[in-house]
């Protein structure tokens, strides 16, 4: 394997690692409107990932950090192209931290159902946005020859695009309603489990479509058609075993299974693009791969080289910190958020 295949690979690793991780932090965040039904309740919710959503978000400032130093031109053309929606998503996310620590620093309602609202669209906005982008790039965007995007609006959205957005919005949904099964407790851990049961439904039947679609709409099943059709296949089967372990009480593994339904997701996405990063709607010898976007090869070695370094104690923090906070959260106990 070259250095470039190597760091599509990490890239697409990064990636996965922040919708499994930063997936049910978004999920809790729109559960605390669908499901929470007082302040107390969305306190709770809140503190249930209070010691998780910041590191969970750096994964996506390492994933672009990576794009920027081993493709400079995939991180050029995307990130000017997609310029209005990641900026939407970072704002989106700005206002999500900010929430987290203003929503209980003044005792008025108001004032903390202002931060609530926040938190909710600070939650459902960006995977939808992540989703739309991430779609849109399979079915392919105007790349020229100079690796320049002209995209216009119908080429943003569209049936395919918005319908992954969803998608992706209601894996991360789910994948939020199983956490809290796992971090609550009393009442509220039951109607997580409740509503996680019929959100289930509403993503079997999502994927569905967004399968036929991709089948219409993009090369994915062309190119890798053997791969594509295995990782459906596990997806399904992820979120089936997902409803029957919520459904024998058996939180744990439903997380994991809702989680793996999202690894088994943003694979399908990395797979049916390589060798390519962007795929160019104008003309197949516009696309940018991992050949002709990626940084010299002396750079590839000494990112290689210090990723390997530091990539053992980034993962062991992430495990000790999830150990750390590992019990539920109650009304019971002090809410710091």
């Amino acid at each position: 394997m070259q250095l470039n295949e190597l760091w599509f690979v990490l890239i697409a690793v990064v990636f996965i690692g922040f919708f499994f991780l930063e997936g049910f932090d978004f999920g809790v965040g729109m559960s605390t409107r669908f499901l929470a039904r007082n302040q107390t309740e969305r306190s709770v919710m809140v503190n249930a990932i209070g010691p998780f959503w910041d590191a969970n978000e750096v994964w996506l400032l390492t994933g672009g950090g990576a794009i920027f130093a081993a493709f400079p031109h995939w991180y050029a053309t995307m990130f000017s192209g997609y310029y209005i929606p990641l900026l939407a998503v970072l704002l989106c996310l700005i206002g999500r931290g900010v929430s987290f620590e203003f929503r209980s620093k003044v005792a008025n309602s108001s004032w903390t159902n202002i931060w609530d609202w926040t938190i909710f669209f600070g939650s459902l906005l960006p995977p939808f946005l992540l989703g739309v982008l991430f779609t849109s790039m399979l079915k392919g965007m105007p790349i020229e020859k100079d690796m320049n995007m002209a995209a216009g609006f119908s080429d943003f959205i569209n049936i395919y695009s918005i319908w992954g957005g969803l998608t992706v919005t209601l894996l991360t949904f789910l994948h939020g309603l199983n956490f809290l099964t796992l971090k609550t407790d009393g009442d509220l851990r039951k109607r997580s489990a409740a509503l996680a049961k019929k959100v289930v439904f509403a993503v079997l039947g999502s994927l569905v479509v967004f399968v036929i679609l991709s089948w219409s709409m993009t090369d994915i099943f062309e190119v890798r058609r053997v791969p594509e059709l295995i990782l459906v296949a596990l997806i399904v089967v992820s979120y089936v075993l997902s409803f029957a372990f919520i459904s024998q009480k058996r939180e744990g593994l439903a997380f994991t299974m809702s989680g793996l339904g999202l690894v088994f997701t943003v694979s399908a996405i990395f797979v049916g693009l390589f060798p390519r990063v962007m795929i160019s709607s104008i003309s197949k010898a516009y696309d940018l791969t991992v050949y002709n976007a990626s940084s010299g090869g002396y750079s590839l070695k000494v990112m290689t080289i210090v990723a390997l370094t530091i990539l053992p104690f980034v993962l062991g923090y992430t495990i000790w910190s999830y150990y750390v906070f590992r019990k539920r959260v109650t009304d019971k106990e002090h809410l710091t958020y």
